[in-house]
């Protein structure tokens, strides 16, 4: 069988690279080895997470936000067996809209691992041991990321978990211990946290969220301590016992010192994710990678042989699924001979926390080390009337624009849906806009997006409310 394009991995890059392939004429063919499409992001990582992260925070407003606004519903009584439904359904919804869209496009589907034959040639390896070569014009590998195991601990998806087990708990722990302060170990524990379990994080950094600006990873620190996170940080984890009936966690200071243990009833391990190219047959095709194992790629996601092409987690970059369907987009215009691009200076980033925390472009950090001049306007949202009305004034919004010129570089949130307000100030930043075009936008009262024009008014240092 003979294809333009054969996609291998049908995650949000995979999935969304073949889809506009086809939109733009090509005869194309997906590869998936698991048994639905989707990938980690659909199946076991943003889409499942997001449904744990929704129904703990409607579970913990029923206890301690609705009776302040004189809703007495009482104790609220956990069901997780249903909770686990409710996620599941979730999953399958999202899962079995790919299937349709790929239908609808046209895309042949193979069940199998694929590797790459040669030149122009895929095998396909179903579940039986049966293979099937498939030829094409073009290959893009799309096969996302593995979770990153930490040196002598055996997760076992059980008591020692990664974040696929850590959506599937069958019973609330007691005390959780999260290894890794990044977005995943911080969202994973809040739902169990909100849930009933002690949450203590242990960091290797002496900071959370590495890669954040500095100012909002404080102020985020401090809301989940607020909230009943313990967090040690500059600690690294050296081993863990699970002869008894609790795990015996050891830690020691990173930079070396006395060790101490303690005690969970699950350990999360989330240090992070690495690119997915096992039995991919890289190396006989004669695809380069780089040094931490992810597909070499040109500026058009073209690999070191001619006709294939890699996008997503595989490559360098965010891990993120809206980074990888741009990419995926791009490559299928460049393959139809259009001009696919995607603009990483404009990709944006949330923790879905509550509250939830968001970035787009550069932090402070970066503009220093830079030597980029930036003037910073900052507003509260406890300045904001509908975050006070709503009582969620967590947190603020920062602007940071060009000293020259008020171009602006980099915005960050961090409060109630700032996942959703981040995008005006993307968009306003794909089109080179300034702080002042921010400002003179008109925004509805009384919304929280107001506390974005009001940052962007500081950064002129003519806020209104403030």
């Amino acid at each position: 069988m003979s294809f333009d394009l054969i996609v291998i991995g049908t995650g949000p890059g995979g999935y969304v690279c073949a889809i506009r392939a086809a939109q733009l004429g090509m005869k194309v063919a997906v590869v998936e080895k698991n048994p639905t499409f989707g990938g980690t992001c659909l199946n076991v990582g943003c889409i499942p997470s997001k449904a744990l992260l929704q129904a703990s925070e409607r579970f913990e407003e029923v206890a301690h936000l609705l009776p302040k606004m004189g809703i007495n519903a009482g104790t609220p009584k956990l069901d997780l067996a249903a909770m686990m439904t409710f996620k599941s359904e979730g999953v399958d919804g999202n899962v079995k809209g790919i299937g349709f869209l790929f239908k609808k496009n046209k895309i042949e589907t193979f069940a199998g691992t694929g590797r790459i034959a040669g030149p122009g040639k895929v095998e396909v390896k179903d579940a039986s041991g049966k293979t099937q070569t498939l030829e094409t014009k073009n290959i893009v590998i799309a096969t996302g990321s593995d979770v990153a195991k930490l040196k002598g601990i055996e997760i076992d998806e059980k008591r020692i978990v990664s974040s696929t087990g850590a959506l599937t708990l069958d019973k609330v722990p007691g005390r959780l211990l999260v290894v890794g302060a990044g977005v995943i170990g911080l969202e994973l524990g809040s739902v169990w946290r909100r849930l009933g379990a002690q949450v203590t994080v242990v960091e290797f950094l002496d900071r959370i969220i590495p890669g954040m600006d500095g100012e909002i990873a404080k102020s985020f620190q401090r809301i989940l301590e607020k909230q009943g996170f313990t967090f040690k940080l500059g600690m690294k984890v050296t081993g863990v016992d699970s002869a008894g009936k609790t795990l015996k966690v050891q830690i020691e200071p990173a930079a070396g010192g006395k060790a101490e243990t303690v005690e969970a009833d699950v350990v999360l391990v989330a240090i992070g994710r690495v690119p997915y190219t096992e039995g991919l047959g890289l190396k006989e095709a004669g695809v380069a990678l780089d040094e931490r194992g992810r597909v070499k790629t040109d500026n058009h996601f073209a690999t070191s042989v001619k006709g294939i092409y890699a996008i997503g987690d595989v490559i360098a970059g965010p891990m993120l699924a809206h980074k990888a369907e741009d990419e995926g987009v791009a490559v299928a215009e460049i393959l139809a001979g259009q001009a696919g691009h995607t603009n990483y200076d404009v990709i944006p980033s949330v923790i879905y926390t509550a509250p939830e925390v968001a970035s787009v472009g550069k932090t402070e950090e970066e503009l220093k080390q830079a030597g980029v001049a930036y003037n910073v306007g900052k507003f509260p949202f406890t300045a904001n009337a509908r975050a006070k009305v709503n009582q969620t004034t967590d947190g603020f919004v920062k602007i940071l624009a060009d000293a020259k010129t008020d171009r602006v570089l980099g915005a960050h949130i961090i409060g109630a849906e700032a996942g959703e307000m981040i995008h005006e100030a993307a968009v306003l930043m794909e089109f080179g806009g300034a702080a002042e075009d921010l400002a003179r936008t008109c925004h509805a009262h009384p919304t929280r997006s107001e506390a974005v024009k009001e940052a962007a008014l500081a950064v002129a240092k003519r806020a209104i409310h403030m």
